[in-house]
């Protein structure tokens, strides 16, 4: 599931070369329930201290929401509890070297449970450790996942000061029109694209492929494939950096599934496919089947089918993420699959034995990566143990063909909807755990709550004089 964390000699080899390049502080990161990246500086003597046990953060980091106000609704942690420390521990698999903060070392962490000596536990809530709970469950059925995450993100003229100010309204587009796949905007811009795909080459997650897609100012690139959880990593940290490549230059990337009505939405697909463990075989591959598809691709295509409607809010998370899943507008509206086809949920994609894959296009881009990938993966694992058949490929435009799904197909259009149905799924408790389950719908429901209480644009220019 990951690489041997280096200890003894190898850990002061480590701290030693920091030393030797006067490298003087670390950066350790996680990211929380909403995605969002947060963490903290510290000095390299602190992480010298740290690095081979573990140390704390204030556990409201797991009990707030993304603007930082405590959910007054959970049990894990909250006024209640007091905010004791969580206690984490530097996963020291996943170094990488920050090239624009003159090569500080950068590390994910991983929340871990009170009782630490217990062999395979995982934090109840930690999304992290909710993707490698997944991915244990897969290591025992002899199953490895290859993932390979690709984000639509939309790119303006703006810094964070003057966002606000305008108060997000005429903001201005890094550049203007519909020119998707243009080579005009990529030649251009080609300056700030080099810059871009060598600086995520450089941060350890390269994107085989950047692009404009349709809208002003908006690109989409398409990070290389790799094991299920470093590719999760990077799906983060790229969301994150990229962020902050954009801010460093006067420009600002959102991730916002649709920050305009006039627009496509901004996607996160997914692509998937399971290998043996001891083989390195792919497992979807088989040149007799339909669409070289073997039994146990079935399986798992079809678990994704049956439980992508109560698993929806691990995959369209807020409240925004419903503004994308309307017909017509390159999103999915129902669970559905075919063969090369764009318009369905799920998107199989022939190929041999290292490219059969399914890509799965439900996701918006700003869905926590971890998340997504612990609910498709859970998904496909609870088709393959039940041995799940799917329904009959989808041909032409699926959302002409809706009308007539089974209702298990149909998937909620609000938020409040997909999480009612995410607390009450048996297979949802059985694959993520009941803390989990029960944390998250309670974080979904304050999401909810909150977007109730606001009184948007469009309700004052409805209301404020005619009724």
């Amino acid at each position: 599931m990951g690489q041997i964390q280096p200890t003894g000699d190898k850990l002061k080899n480590r701290i030693q070369q920091y030393r030797e390049e006067n490298i003087r502080q670390v950066k350790l990161a996680f990211i929380d329930i909403d995605g969002v990246a947060r963490g903290k500086f510290i000095s390299l003597d602190k992480f010298e201290s740290i690095a081979s046990s573990t140390s704390g953060f204030c556990d409201c980091v797991l009990g707030w929401d993304i603007n930082d106000q405590l959910y007054d609704n959970v049990k894990f942690t909250g006024w209640h509890t007091g905010f004791p420390d969580a206690k984490y521990r530097v996963d020291l698999t996943t170094e990488r070297r920050l090239v624009d903060e003159n090569n500080t070392p950068l590390y994910l962490i991983d929340f871990i449970p009170d009782e630490i000596d217990k062999e395979n536990s995982f934090h109840p809530i930690c999304p992290r450790s909710l993707l490698k709970r997944v991915l244990k469950k897969a290591e025992s059925m002899g199953y490895g996942l290859n993932l390979a995450f690709e984000y639509e993100f939309f790119i303006f003229k703006e810094t964070p000061h003057t966002v606000r100010e305008k108060n997000y309204q005429n903001l201005t587009p890094l550049t203007p029109g519909n020119f998707g796949y243009s080579i005009i905007r990529n030649s251009v811009e080609s300056d700030l694209f080099h810059e871009f795909m060598n600086y995520c080459e450089d941060m350890g997650f390269p994107l085989e492929g950047l692009h404009c897609e349709t809208g002003p100012g908006v690109w989409e690139g398409a990070l290389h494939y790799g094991k299920a959880l470093q590719a999760a990593d990077n799906a983060a940290l790229f969301k994150t950096l990229t962020k902050s490549f954009f801010q460093k230059r006067g420009l600002m990337a959102t991730f916002m599934a649709k920050w305009s009505m006039d627009n496509p939405g901004q996607s996160g697909h997914v692509h998937q496919s399971i290998f043996d463990i001891n083989s390195k075989k792919n497992l979807f591959y088989d040149a007799g089947g339909q669409f070289n598809m073997s039994q146990l691709m079935e399986h798992y295509l079809a678990g994704q089918q049956d439980y992508l409607k109560p698993f929806l809010p691990m995959c369209a998370p807020v409240i925004n993420s419903y503004t994308r899943l309307v017909k017509g507008a390159w999103a999915p509206t129902t669970s559905t699959w075919g063969v090369e086809n764009r318009t369905t949920a799920l998107r199989v994609i022939p190929g041999d034995t290292k490219s059969q894959r399914i890509e799965f296009r439900l996701g918006s881009a700003d869905a926590n990566p971890y998340l997504v990938a612990s609910a498709i993966v859970g998904a496909g694992l609870k088709g393959i143990e039940k041995k799940l058949t799917c329904s009959k490929p989808i041909t032409g435009n699926a959302y002409d063909q809706e009308e007539g799904l089974p209702e298990k197909f149909q998937l909620p259009g609000n938020l409040k909807d997909a999480t009612h149905g995410f607390a009450k799924s048996k297979e949802a408790k059985e694959l993520f755990g009941t803390e989990f389950v029960e944390h998250y719908s309670k974080t979904r429901e304050w999401e909810v709550r909150e977007y109730e209480k606001s009184v948007t644009d469009w309700q004052m220019q409805r209301y404020f004089e005619i009724i």
